[in-house]
């Protein structure tokens, strides 16, 4: 079956003269290929159509087996038995021929598969055919060599580059001019200046705070000390609050 889809057929190989006969070159499998591939289209669309055609047969001959029960109703009623037996036998033949395109219309969808899954699989094959040439193609072009000098290239541009920015990160005017050394030894200097000073200054006095007991005791001994404060006198009344009081004893008497 492959053979016959890929254009490998055995009477394509015992051509004379050609030393040996080899085998088809990648063009003319791919024009078979697409041969076949047209011949599957073309069946899968023709059992497509006749399954068509038979449905249609199906549905007329159901028809007229509902007509013939009818008829054979009718033949019977009017106690025609000839004329019934007629029109049952006619409901039997038709009965017989849905059942025989029932079978056809089955073989027909069988058929219509397995071609389309062949033509899957003969697209399969073709893809995997065509990604495999593909590769050797890609592999003839590139060699071990191509890939060493590349990467030696990249490698070198790298070195150039680290280069370049060594350069551009050393100092230039006056900060090229001075030695690291003497700064490190200044920033020593420095440090240490800033060391005895902090050395010679006097030390804080921490203040001390007293307990909680200590501080209540004295606070209770300065109250027990102060002498208690005199009452306020009671503030004396003027003669006209005196005079107002009597006025009002009187009207209330």
């Amino acid at each position: 079956m492959f053979k016959k889809l890929f254009g490998q057929g055995g009477h394509g190989g015992g051509g004379g003269g050609g030393g040996g006969g080899g085998g088809s070159t990648p063009h003319q499998s791919r024009q078979v290929t697409a041969t076949s591939t047209q011949k599957t289209v073309d069946a899968i669309q023709k059992l497509g159509e006749t399954e068509e055609l038979l449905n249609k047969r199906r549905n007329l001959l159901e028809k007229k087996v509902n007509e013939a029960l009818e008829k054979t109703k009718e033949y019977q009623r009017a106690k025609n038995t000839r004329a019934a037996l007629m029109s049952l036998k006619r409901k039997k033949a038709y009965e017989k021929q849905i059942e025989q395109i029932d079978n056809s219309i089955s073989r027909v969808n069988e058929q219509q598969m397995m071609l389309e899954n062949q033509r899957t699989t003969a697209e399969t094959v073709l893809a995997l055919q065509q990604g495999v040439r593909a590769n050797k193609a890609t592999m003839q072009e590139l060699n071990i060599d191509d890939v060493d000098k590349t990467m030696d290239e990249i490698s070198e541009a790298q070195d150039q580059m680290q280069q370049m920015n060594d350069v551009l990160s050393q100092p230039i005017g006056a900060a090229a001019d001075m030695d690291e050394d003497e700064l490190a030894a200044e920033l020593a200097e420095l440090e240490a200046e800033d060391l005895d000073s902090q050395l010679l200054e006097p030390a804080p006095v921490p203040a001390t705070r007293l307990p909680a007991r200590a501080q209540a005791q004295p606070a209770a001994a300065a109250g027990q000390r102060m002498p208690n404060v005199p009452a306020a006198r009671p503030k004396q009344k003027t003669a006209e609050e005196l005079e107002l009081e009597a006025l009002e004893a009187e009207m209330a008497a």
